[in-house]
């Protein structure tokens, strides 16, 4: 069954292809100011931490999650969840000695969560990959 979209919904389409173009380029931009001022206070208080390299490493997730989309038109799911996994282990070291042992508990468990959430996901996008390569193949076919 086709699904027809009334006229005007199909006439404001643009508007939302081009707000979400817009924040995301926004974010990215913002991403890449904040980078550069936590650099500059790292540089400041010349230490380097663990913590600081988390961070960092969160700021390149998450310009590559912008880039990503630009790239394809789509942000793959397991992005925001490699950037939450990340950000909790940042966490964990922030607290490292003064952490209740339960909360460790917790905060590892969720790692877990995310971690397997990941790793199906990426299953789901190879499945889907390998669907478009077969749905192109017969569509040679019949050419």
């Amino acid at each position: 069954m086709d699904f027809k979209l009334p006229k005007i919904n199909k006439s404001l389409h643009w508007t939302t292809d081009l707000s979400e173009r817009a924040l995301l380029a926004i974010i990215g931009i913002a991403t890449c100011i904040a980078a550069g001022q936590y650099l500059f206070s790292m540089f400041q208080a010349r230490e380097i931490l663990l913590s600081d390299l988390f961070l960092l490493f969160i700021y390149v997730e998450i310009i590559g999650m912008v880039g990503a989309f630009y790239s394809t038109n789509r942000i793959p799911v397991t992005l925001p969840i490699i950037i939450a996994i990340t950000a909790l282990c940042r966490l964990i070291v922030m607290q490292s000695k003064d952490i209740d042992a339960l909360l460790l508990m917790g905060e590892a468990g969720a790692i877990l969560i995310l971690s397997i959430s990941a790793y199906i996901m990426s299953l789901k996008d190879k499945l889907s990959i390998e669907k478009e390569k077969e749905k192109d193949k017969e569509k040679n076919k019949l050419l």
